[in-house]
């Protein structure tokens, strides 16, 4: 089983919806910590990456991962744009040219993706951040591409992984962004960031699964 352009665009207009639908939780968790805008900002990228999906429909896997950082770094205001344009601006130079992706190619996707957000953002796994659920989540994707497990077991197996790294934020102390003003003050909140990357996860297993074994 492979990931197909088509794939990779219907995995993106659903993280979009997705994005919609917890719009208001998101902006509960970052009012919590941050300053509320995480939800907003987020789903004003998405439905900008929305209106460019059909100016990249039948180019290559990299070019349509770049486009939806681009236009993530143009349209989301604070850390969030910058971060999540790493993530997809590194995913897409991985999978330049690609038509169709291997797990091995999402592994490295999601790998390259993880070092560019460390890159931008300069955080480290327990910073309570987004890296909290795409570190893990990177890891366990590469592990399940060397034991040789189908798509879809691997796909759970990182879903699992990045949803217990977003919940193993609630009890850090936050070391980054404006979190990390609070101090103390932040231990018992769930990271907005790493709980919208989860999502993102979370979209793939239900977006290229459909009950596949």
């Amino acid at each position: 089983m492979r990931i197909s352009r088509d794939d990779v665009l219907n995995w993106i207009r659903n993280c979009a919806a997705a994005v919609a639908d917890n719009k208001e939780y998101l902006i509960q968790l970052d009012s919590d910590i941050g300053d509320g805008d995480h939800g907003a900002n987020i789903h004003r990228g998405f439905q900008a990456v929305l209106s460019k999906l059909p100016t990249v429909a039948d180019k290559d896997i990299g070019t349509i991962f770049k486009t939806v950082g681009f236009t993530l770094i143009s349209t989301v205001g604070g850390a969030s744009g910058p971060l999540y344009g790493a993530l997809f601006m590194q995913m897409g130079t991985v999978t330049a040219g690609k038509l169709e992706l291997t797990l091995a190619d999402w592994a490295a996707a999601i790998e390259a993706g993880l070092n560019g957000v460390i890159l931008r953002g300069k955080a480290i796994l327990g910073d309570k951040t987004m890296v909290d659920a795409l570190m893990p989540s990177a890891k366990a994707l590469h592990e399940a591409s060397i034991e040789g497990k189908s798509l879809p077991d691997a796909l759970r197996t990182c879903a699992r992984a990045a949803e217990k790294g977003m919940r193993n934020t609630i009890p850090l102390v936050a070391k980054k962004g404006r979190a990390s003003y609070l101090g103390e003050r932040s231990v018992g909140h769930q990271d907005p960031g790493a709980t919208s990357s989860n999502l993102l996860l979370q979209v793939a297993v239900r977006t290229w699964t459909n009950g596949a074994s």
